[in-house]
C-alpha cells in the first residue's frame, strides 16, 4: 500500500510524460539527419505491383515545422497546467478550482433573487407563486429522481404529496431533512418475533391496526408479540417522528401493502437512506424548496 502513497507513481508519470515528449522530438531529428542507402535514382530499391517505387524523400517542411509545434506546446501546456504528475502547473489551475469558482459565481448571480424569501418563513413562501416556480425547479432537479416528478413517490421512496411524514412535516423538520438527509433503519426482527407463524400472525395485527382487511384470529394471536414493535412504532402504532418510525395505523406503506410485504419487513429489515442535499443547494435555495415541499401536502388537500 505504500507504494501508492509514495511519490514514485507521481515521479513515474510525470518522468514517462516528459520523456515521451523529448523522444518524440529526438525521433524527428534523427529521421531528419540519417541518410538511407539509396540508389541513383533516390529509391531505395523497393518496388511493389512491377512499377511502384519507393522513394527516399524528406518529410514535407509543413509537417516537421507542425510536428515541432505540437511538441513545443505540450511543453508549454505542461508548464501552465496540470501535466506532469501532481505538479499543478504554473497558473495553479484545476478541474475543482474552476468548478468552485463557476458555483460561487453563479450564487453571486443568483443572490439576489433568493433575497427576499430567505426571511419569510417558508409556510407563507407557498402563496408565493415566483417562490414556488423556482421551488419546482429545485425539486426537479435534485428531488424528482426519487420521489417522482408529481412527488408521489413510489416503494420504498416516500409520497411527499399525502399528508403523512416520516419525520414530521413542519418546516424546521422538512430543512432539516433536506440539509442533513436521513438514514431511516428497521431492524430485522424475525427471529425476536419467534417463528416464522407467529411473523405471520403478527403481520396480521399490523394489518388490523389501520383497518384494513386482515384474518382476525392470526391478529389476536400476533398482538402479544407486537410488543417487540412498540419501542419504535409506540403501542398504539402511531409511529415516532422522532426516530421516523412510521404510523401504522394509517394505511399508508411506504415498503408496500399485505401480509407478505409486512413478513419481509419483520424478517429481512430496511436500510433506507436519503443523501443530505447541503452539497448541492446553498441555504437559501434549501429555504425556498422547504416551502415547496410543505406546499405538496397542501396541493392534495392534507
Amino acid at each position: 500500500m505504500s507504494d501508492f502513497t509514495s511519490d514514485f507513481w507521481h515521479l513515474f508519470v510525470a518522468g514517462g510524460t516528459l520523456i515521451s515528449i523529448i523522444a518524440c522530438l529526438v525521433l524527428l531529428w534523427i529521421s531528419g539527419t540519417t541518410k538511407a542507402a539509396t540508389h541513383e535514382d533516390n529509391t531505395t530499391g523497393h518496388v511493389w505491383d512491377e512499377d511502384l517505387k519507393e522513394m527516399n524523400n524528406p518529410l514535407p517542411k509543413w509537417w516537421v515545422y507542425l510536428f515541432i509545434i505540437t511538441c513545443i506546446f505540450a511543453l508549454v501546456y505542461g508548464a501552465l497546467y496540470p501535466t506532469f504528475g501532481k505538479f499543478q502547473g504554473a497558473l495553479g489551475w484545476s478541474s475543482q478550482g474552476q468548478h468552485t469558482a463557476e458555483v460561487q459565481k453563479m450564487e453571486a448571480t443568483i443572490a439576489p433573487l433568493y433575497a427576499k424569501f430567505t426571511s419569510v418563513d417558508p409556510a407563507q413562501l407557498t402563496q408565493d407563486p415566483q417562490a414556488m416556480a423556482i421551488g419546482e425547479r429545485l425539486f426537479m432537479n435534485n428531488c424528482a429522481q426519487c420521489h417522482g416528478s408529481d412527488a408521489r413517490g413510489s416503494r420504498s421512496f416516500p409520497n411527499l404529496a399525502d399528508g403523512d411524514w416520516l419525520y414530521g412535516g413542519d418546516a424546521t423538520a422538512i430543512k432539516t431533512t433536506i440539509t442533513e438527509g436521513r438514514n431511516g433503519v428497521m431492524p430485522a426482527l424475525g427471529e425476536a418475533v419467534g417463528s416464522a407463524d407467529d411473523v405471520r400472525n403478527l403481520a396480521h395485527y399490523v394489518m388490523s391496526l389501520s383497518g384494513t382487511p386482515h384474518d382476525s384470529v392470526r391478529a389476536t394471536l400476533g398482538k402479544s408479540k407486537y410488543g417487540t414493535c412498540a419501542a419504535c412504532h409506540g403501542m398504539d402504532g402511531k409511529g415516532n417522528t422522532a426516530m421516523g418510525a412510521p404510523n401504522l395505523t394509517d394505511g399508508v406503506w411506504l415498503h408496500g401493502w399485505g401480509e407478505e410485504a409486512i413478513v419481509k419487513a419483520i424478517t429481512g429489515g430496511f436500510n433506507n437512506h436519503m443523501p443530505s442535499q447541503a452539497a448541492l443547494l446553498n441555504e437559501a435555495q434549501i429555504h425556498v424548496l422547504t416551502g415547496y415541499v410543505m406546499s405538496l401536502s397542501s396541493k392534495a388537500g392534507n
